[in-house]
């Protein structure tokens, strides 16, 4: 299930959360079958119990799919190509067409995965009387991912932290322009060292304000030509202090055991420190600040940029300073400590040029969707039902794993080997009936999933079979970790009048405790097809602490809890396939949100996660939102939002949090190609 999903849905929709394996030997790129996998499973403590062939099936695609050889599933890995081949060669064998795309089962498309730095990347200052400081990169600077490509040479203005605000009031934009030139700016926020400070974070986190996405899109609708990021001193002093408490902790150590003094420290958790510890936190002495600790950005970190992204660098300080110094300026502490003193920005024009260039290559991989098709028969058989789960997982971890800085296999056995294998069992049962159903079933492993639901958009943007003519889609994400309390949730209740009796019954039937959410939009595939007013029912035994985390392994998945889901979703497809009467299509008014984000009013747009249009693309509007009252359609991109440009989810997230409920604002689109301007009136925060 995706992260990227539940975020944008937070940001955009607003209405919306080793053991055993080498007793049964080395694993290979062919599942154990047999009944010799049933004993052998068995008969190891602490691993799942099948009872029955069809939760041996449903163990075995689990245990392939979050094998160490698929390498998590992640975009771009050759491990999501063979769960690819896998599903496929599954799929065959159980007798479904894998011929619809193009005489394969393959819907093939490609997605951006990164960036990769090329060359050149260059930055030099041209000072007064022809003087000229040039830097190197990757000593001096360091071309940064989330930026674009391009050459620049522009004025310097240094703007303080980058920040924009109107409460509390506080602009480093204020006074100068910096239309056309190149802006220094520096992270975090003014007054780091007070907790009570104006920008501080909630319990310790990093505020928006700080944020480097918040700095770039404020000075890129302050129009900036480029951008050189430089860490603020506060910041480096600290990574100093913690520098030499490390170098003085470790002395303590080795002279206590060169002295055979050495303690084990017996202080409970929480408790007191060690009166050398004590000593040590009173020690004031200002530390010596080394270039070692003034650390570069990584390529990399921040995430990447789009194609119309300015280009953004990262500066040491060193290097800063003797700009600064040669221009008559203050060097940054002082700086910093100036705005500090009386929280008054300090931006100015610097009589330097700066001259550059960054050279980026935004980097992709063909994914594909993976489908198969049973034929329906019938005055129905042109109606289609498509069911589906998520491949791909999130490799080796990176920016949507929980286990921050981890490079370990995530294999993604709940999430989502556990949903890819039940549709692969659903797909067997279905297929094996004597007699053709009467509408057609499509079986559908998306891929992208975790990075926004892209294989679903994708579908949904090229459909392989007419979507007027689709009449429900079934979706299984996370169904591998049902709980000792039997609950399954259920989305999509309210989609369709039809939806609550069936749940309701075949729940009691299976032995759940269902919990009924009848919103159609959520963190999964399913929210793709909702978009496009097809009524849907996603099927989730829950979050757990494993989930993108390494330990998200085979061995505890309830196989059981699978079956059960299994057996349920069959019985609501054959009644859907059987019915005469197609489902009815409900719009699901907006629910309230148990954890409301009052700094970002409500405006009730549907991300379209397949459309790479520059700008804020939209797939629907949310019932009676700010959005569909303004006048928005699905398929508008938005590029403006009050006077701020849009050039992706992430803009459009911060310029909305800019406007308080109840302001109406302009809103600039994109529709068919042509601007088209409207005005949306701000609702409450759902």
């Amino acid at each position: 299930m995706t992260r990227a999903g539940w975020r944008a849905a937070r940001a955009a929709w607003l209405v919306l959360a080793a053991c055993g394996l080498a007793s049964l030997g080395a694993w290979t790129a062919t599942p154990v079958r047999g009944e010799a996998f049933v004993s052998a499973v068995a008969e190891v403590p602490g691993l799942p119990t099948v009872t029955s062939a069809s939760e041996q099936r449903l163990l075995e695609g689990v245990r392939y799919l979050a094998s160490d050889e698929l390498e998590g599933r992640g975009v771009g890995t050759n491990g999501l190509n063979l769960a690819a081949d896998y599903v496929r060669a599954e799929f065959k064998k159980a007798g479904l067409d894998v011929t619809r795309v193009e005489k394969d089962a393959f819907q093939k498309f490609t997605m951006v995965t990164g960036s990769e730095l090329t060359s050149p990347n260059t930055l030099k200052f041209e000072l007064a009387e022809g003087k000229t400081i040039t830097l190197k990169q990757g000593v001096d600077f360091q071309t940064c991912a989330f930026g674009g490509s391009g050459a620049f040479s522009a004025d310097l203005v240094f703007a303080g932290y980058g920040i924009d605000e109107k409460n509390p009031k506080y602009s480093d934009f204020e006074g100068v322009d910096v239309k056309g030139k190149v802006v220094i700016v520096m992270r975090r926020t003014p007054r780091q060292a007070d907790p009570k400070a104006p920008f501080g974070g909630a319990h310790g986190t990093t505020s928006r304000q700080a944020d480097l996405r918040s700095k770039v899109s404020n000075a890129v609708n302050k129009g900036a030509a480029a951008i050189i990021f430089v860490n603020d001193p506060h910041s480096v002093r600290e990574v100093a202090k913690n520098r030499v408490e490390q170098q003085k902790r470790k002395a303590a150590k080795e002279a206590e055991k060169a002295a055979g003094t050495e303690k084990k420290d017996t202080a409970p958790a929480g408790g007191a420190a060690s009166s050398g510890s004590a000593a040590t936190a009173k020690d004031e002495t200002p530390v010596e600040v080394l270039p070692g600790d003034d650390v570069l950005m990584a390529f990399g970190y921040g995430g990447r940029g789009n194609e119309q992204s300015l280009p953004i660098v990262h500066i040491t300080q060193a290097a800063l300073n003797n700009v600064l110094k040669e221009a008559g300026a203050p060097d940054l502490a002082a700086l910093e400590a100036a705005i500090d003193k009386d929280f008054t920005p300090q931006s100015r024009v610097l009589p330097v040029k700066a001259v550059g260039q960054t050279a980026l290559k935004r980097t992709s991989v063909e994914v594909k969707n993976v489908i198969g098709v049973l034929e329906g028969s019938g005055p129905h058989a042109d109606e289609t039902i498509v069911i589906g789960a998520h491949l791909d997982h999130v490799g080796r971890g990176g920016e949507g794993s929980l286990a921050p800085g981890s490079k370990e296999i995530h294999n993604g056995a709940d999430d989502n080997a556990s949903g890819s294998s039940a549709l692969l069992e659903l797909a067997r049962r279905l297929a094996d009936r004597n007699a053709k159903l009467p509408r057609r079933l499509v079986f559908i492993a998306f891929t992208g999933e975790e990075m926004g639901l892209i294989g679903s958009a994708r579908y949904v943007k090229e459909p392989v079979f007419p979507l007027e003519k689709t009449i429900a889609m079934f979706n299984m994400d996370m169904v591998g970790r049902l709980k000792d309390d039997q609950k399954l949730i259920v989305y999509g209740t309210g989609t369709s009048s039809r939806w609550t009796k069936p749940v309701e019954d075949l729940g009691k039937e299976y032995g759940f405790h269902i919990v009924k959410k009848p919103e159609g939009f959520g963190p999964s595939d399913h929210s793709s097809f909702y978009a496009k007013k097809i009524p849907v029912l996603h099927f989730f035994t829950g979050d757990h602490k494993d989930y993108h985390r390494p330990s998200d392994d085979w061995e505890k998945i309830n196989v059981d809890g699978m079956a059960r889901v299994v057996d349920m979703l069959e019985q609501i497809v054959l009644e859907t396939a059987r019915n005469p009467e197609r489902p009815d299509y409900i719009e699901v008014k907006t629910p309230v949100s148990q954890n409301r984000d009052t700094a970002r009013p409500y405006f009730g747009s549907i991300p379209d996660f397949g459309n790479d249009t520059p700008g804020y693309a939209i797939s629907g509007v949310a019932p009676g939102s700010p959005s569909e009252k303004g006048g928005l359609k699905g398929g508008d991109v938005i590029v403006e939002l009050g006077k701020n440009k849009v050039t992706g989810l992430d803009d459009f997230d911060l310029a909305l949090r800019k406007f308080k409920a109840g302001e109406e604002i302009d809103v600039v689109v994109l529709r068919k190609g042509e601007k088209v301007s409207l005005k949306v009136t701000l609702a409450a925060p759902k």
